[in-house]
């Protein structure tokens, strides 16, 4: 019996319909996992090719087809974790499209399992 693909990064139906509406209003879209001073540890959405993604990069997967990427170091402390990517009340970040709207993105997340570790680890 195969296990079903594991991801990442997943988005909530609400987060799912936010990104739709942004889509619409600027095309293409693209999230980068901040880890950074200014907003906090909050997932920015820019248009795509907005942000430019280094090499140490890491693509995590694709929520509502939008490319979701997190800086290294990032990804170091949060690997063991899938992040679940939400909408909430409030300001976005200063350079995320989510700005300005009423909602901004928020990232929970919840620690794999044994299994589903072991899965991405083949």
């Amino acid at each position: 019996m195969q296990q079903a693909a594991i991801s990442r990064v997943v988005a909530t139906e609400a987060a799912i319909e936010f990104i739709n509406a942004l889509r619409e209003k600027h095309g293409p879209l693209m999230f980068f996992q901040s880890g950074g001073c200014c907003d906090g540890s909050a997932p920015m959405c820019y248009a795509l090719g907005e942000f430019n993604v280094s090499e140490s990069d890491v693509f995590l997967g694709t929520i509502a087809e939008s490319p979701f990427y997190i800086g290294s170091e990032q990804f170091e402390y949060w690997k063991h974790t899938q992040l679940i990517i939400d909408v909430v009340d409030g300001m976005g970040g200063m350079f995320s499209l989510d700005n300005g709207t009423g909602k901004r993105f928020f990232t929970r997340s919840r620690l794999f399992t044994d299994m589903e570790w072991e899965g991405l680890q083949e």
